[in-house]
C-alpha cells in the first residue's frame, strides 16, 4: 500500500521562512483549502494519506517533507538546517516509526529531506543553504551500507535540490541546470523545463502520474510529450511560502 504522511497548515502559515521570494499575505483559509485538495489528489492517485495535526508554533510545520527521509529499509529523521524548525522533527519520526526503523542525523549535521533527490539506490543530495557535507556524510555512513549510492550535487539559485530537480520516473529527472550543478547527475534521461517557467522542476511523482502546480501548464505539455500523465493542482497561495509539491509529503510503499 502506498503511504502519504502529510501535516496540516498552521495558522502562521504568515510567519514562515523566506529565501528566496519577498514575503506577500498569505490566505490562510485557501492555503488550507488548496492543501485538502493536494491531500486529495493523493488519495485518487491511490495512497492512504495520514494526515498529521499542525503545529501553531512551526508556521512551516506543512512542509514535511524536510523533517525526514524514507527509503525502503529505514526512515532518517534530519537535522534541519534551520535551526528555527528542529522541533518539527520529532512527531514526524514518532508517526514513521510504525512504518520503519527510525534513524537520527547528529550536530553538526544538517540535512533536509528536500535536498534529496531518489533514483532508485541512488541518492542525489544538495550541498545547500539547509544541507551541509556533514549531513551528507551522516546520510552515506547510514544508507551505504543498504546499497544506496550517495552523490553530492552543489545548490546555489534556489532553497533546495528539489526545487531544480525532481525524479519523473526511475530514470528520468525534470531540472532547471541554471540553479544547481546539473553535470552531477549523470546516467539519466533529462527534461528541462521551459525557460519562462524556471522554478517548475518540483514535481511529484506517485506511480506513473506526475503531480505539479496548475501555474505551469508547458511543464505540463512537456512531460505529457515524453509520456508521463500530469496531474495539475492549484497551490497557488501556498506557494507564497515557497512551497513545491514535494515538500508537503512523505511518500514511500507500506
Amino acid at each position: 500500500m502506498l503511504t502519504a504522511v502529510t501535516r496540516k497548515v498552521s495558522l502562521n502559515l504568515g510567519s514562515c521562512q523566506l529565501e528566496f521570494l519577498q514575503r506577500a499575505e498569505i490566505d490562510i483559509a485557501k492555503a488550507a483549502a488548496q492543501h485538502l485538495d493536494y491531500e486529495g489528489c493523493l488519495e485518487d492517485l491511490g495512497a492512504r494519506v495520514l494526515s498529521l495535526p499542525a503545529l501553531p508554533e512551526y508556521p512551516d510545520c506543512v512542509f514535511v517533507e524536510d523533517p525526514a527521509l524514507v527509503l525502503d529499509e529505514i526512515a532518517i529523521a534530519t537535522r534541519m538546517g534551520a535551526a528555527s524548525r528542529r522541533g518539527e522533527t520529532e512527531s514526524v519520526a514518532a508517526a514513521l516509526e510504525q512504518f520503519r526503523p527510525v534513524r537520527w542525523l547528529r550536530e553538526p549535521a544538517t540535512l533536509e529531506g528536500g535536498d534529496v533527490v531518489r533514483l532508485g539506490k541512488l541518492l542525489y543530495v544538495g550541498l545547500s543553504r539547509r544541507t551541509n557535507a556533514e549531513g551528507i556524510r551522516q546520510l552515506a555512513d547510514l544508507v551505504e551500507p543498504l546499497g544506496y549510492r550517495v552523490i553530492t550535487v552543489g545548490v546555489t539559485g534556489c532553497l533546495h535540490l528539489k526545487s531544480a530537480c525532481c525524479s519523473v520516473s526511475d530514470d528520468t529527472v525534470l531540472m532547471n541546470p541554471v540553479l544547481f550543478d546539473a553535470s552531477a547527475v549523470r546516467n539519466c534521461r533529462v527534461l528541462r523545463v521551459p525557460p519562462e517557467e524556471p522554478f517548475a522542476s518540483d514535481v511529484l511523482r506517485i506511480g506513473t502520474t506526475v503531480i505539479l502546480p496548475a501555474s505551469f501548464p508547458r511543464t505540463g505539455e512537456l512531460l505529457e510529450s515524453h509520456g508521463f500523465p500530469v496531474r495539475a493542482i492549484d497551490v497557488s497561495e501556498l506557494m507564497k511560502a515557497e512551497a513545491g509539491v514535494t515538500c508537503m509529503s512523505l511518500v514511500f510503499d507500506t
